[in-house]
């Protein structure tokens, strides 16, 4: 079956690049054990997706490849052969979307080539879903960064990069409005709090602000969180996606590896995200934003170093701190 839940708004990205990782069956057994609902991973890990089977409880994001892109981008029959191989080899797994590529732009020199792709890629994949019969069920989009905004002060002058709107962006947001997918976008307050920490204040990066800090027009923002947000659905509806719902992928707050980088302020991100995101934006009030904190376990062959401190698990499985979904099952 394939199975969505109305659960907690907030889950967690499960990265693999650690070589002191618990096995998949374990760290899914973690994410039961702490009511962890949600997940997202980054390719198509068949040992992941093993460990998955039967435990419906827990939907899925799972991602294709940057590397494979191009390919299904051209052939849909490579679309048709990743979801078989992918998705319905798993027919007992809760697969929620499908996220074609991550961080990919046209003004990155690492994923230029693979731009004019991710539309393509997208329509092939959701085309191949609607073709076994899942195409309204298990929605397509790809994870962008926020570097695709040129503008995101204050958030209703938000607007995406003019060079790369027309070619990049508006095929993608037409396809989410046409298949009533929602935009993936990775937001860190964090990098932008460590590099404009004279405008920034900690305290508005980290949701403890005791009032508002931002006034745009009849809004205030009391946190950078909810400003990012907003900033990206400003962008949207400027790009002809008004009605496209946003899914924050990845955010999160390190713990060791840099600056303002403490369990504390990692507990203290991570524990008020969970919260802000049921109450929605000043823009978008009392809609909850679907989140996923980075990074589930720390992921110690990351570099540099400040990449391997992301987890809100250490390696053992042991909690680095407490969090508001981590209520331990007896």
């Amino acid at each position: 079956m394939f199975l969505h839940t109305a659960d907690a708004q907030t889950g967690a990205c499960y990265g693999t690049l650690g070589d002191n990782l618990p096995p998949p069956p374990e760290v899914i057994a973690l994410c039961k054990q702490y009511n962890i609902h949600r997940i997202r991973i980054y390719n198509p890990n068949p040992s992941i997706l093993e460990a998955l089977r039967g435990n419906t409880d827990i939907s899925v994001i799972v991602g294709v490849a940057n590397e494979d892109i191009n390919g299904i981008a051209k052939d849909p029959n490579l679309a048709k052969s990743w979801v078989q191989n992918n998705v319905l080899r798993y027919p007992n797994v809760n697969f929620r979307y499908i996220s074609v590529g991550n961080e990919i732009s046209p003004l990155d020199s690492g994923s230029a080539g693979i731009a004019p792709s991710v539309a393509p890629a997208m329509q092939n994949v959701h085309n191949a879903l609607l073709e076994s019969g899942l195409g309204k069920r298990v929605k397509v989009s790809t994870a962008l960064s926020m570097g695709v905004l040129g503008q995101s002060y204050p958030p209703s002058a938000g607007e995406f990069k003019s060079e790369i709107l027309a070619s990049y962006i508006s095929p993608i947001v037409q396809f989410l409005v046409r298949t009533q997918s929602p935009f993936f976008i990775n937001m860190y307050p964090y990098f932008a709090y460590v590099s404009n920490p004279r405008d920034i204040n900690l305290n508005y990066a980290l949701f403890t602000s005791a009032s508002p800090v931002v006034r745009d027009g009849s809004y205030q923002y009391q946190n950078l969180f909810d400003a990012m947000v907003d900033a990206t659905y400003a962008a949207l509806a400027k790009a002809g996606g008004a009605n496209v719902e946003i899914v924050v992928t990845e955010t999160g707050w390190p713990s060791d590896g840099g600056t303002a980088t403490t369990i504390e302020n990692a507990r203290t991100y991570n524990s008020h995200l969970i919260k802000n995101v049921q109450k929605g934006t000043p823009r978008k009030p009392g809609k909850p934003i679907e989140t996923y904190i980075f990074d589930l376990i720390d992921e110690n062959q990351k570099s540099p170093e400040i990449e391997k401190h992301w987890g809100i698990f250490l390696g053992n499985k042991q909690p680095k701190y407490q969090l508001p979904f981590a209520k331990k099952h007896k």
